[in-house]
């Protein structure tokens, strides 16, 4: 009887399972047909169901509810102003007093102004007057008026007129002053600035005062 032989002592190749099982598999898997097919066979690509299924991955719910399907988050709006930026556009900015009428100014803010640093330099009985009147100078009559400011002390004995023939302190301006005479020659005054503001008209007048030897110990 003769002996039974196995494959390799035969010198033949026994085949392998998967070649036994390939046929199969290809058959089951991807039938041969015109039209796709829908296979059980696992792709790369595929995301795993249960990764994204809410009953078998709870975070996959909570990312759900944060990110509707479809939506994407609402961008911030770039021009939105912020509380205190929208506070400070709405609050106007308060008008200068040289802004005020021409009148309003002179008698609210300027002869007070006037009378305070007049007095700080040791003029105490200083009295001021502002009215429309003609120009009081030497050797010139005339019927025309204009504003003035008026100031004296010592009984009258020093007197000064500041004139505004435009009714306007960025207008032209005028000075003149006495001694117990008749007014002086008149002369321009604060006329090489660009822009008058109150301190400035208090600060020349009580510059060009002192510049007579009229303030102080003069």
């Amino acid at each position: 009887m003769a002996e039974e032989q196995n494959h390799n002592e035969a010198g033949e190749v026994a085949p392998s399972t998967v070649d036994k099982q390939a046929p199969s598999v290809a058959e089951e898997n991807a039938p041969s047909t015109n039209s796709p097919q829908a296979t059980d066979i696992p792709t790369a690509n595929a995301p795993d169901p249960k990764a994204v299924n809410p009953e078998t991955n709870p975070n996959a719910a909570k990312v759900a509810a944060a990110s509707p399907k479809g939506e994407k988050p609402a961008a911030k709006d770039a021009t939105e102003e912020k509380p205190a930026a929208k506070a400070a556009a709405k609050k106007e900015k308060a008008p200068a007093v040289e802004d005020k009428p021409f009148v309003e100014f002179i008698e609210q803010d300027y002869l007070p102004a006037v009378q305070k640093a007049i007095a700080q330099q040791g003029v105490k009985d200083l009295k001021l007057s502002f009215a429309k009147q003609k120009l009081p100078l030497v050797g010139f009559q005339s019927a025309e008026e204009c504003w003035q400011v008026v100031g004296s002390w010592q009984n009258g004995l020093r007197q000064f007129n500041l004139y505004f023939p435009d009714e306007d302190i960025q207008g032209k301006k005028g000075f003149s002053c006495n001694e117990g005479k008749k007014p002086s020659t008149l002369e321009s005054f604060l006329i090489d600035e660009r822009k008058i503001t109150l301190d400035l008209l208090v600060f020349g007048l009580v510059q060009r005062l002192d510049g007579q030897k009229w303030l102080g110990l003069n």
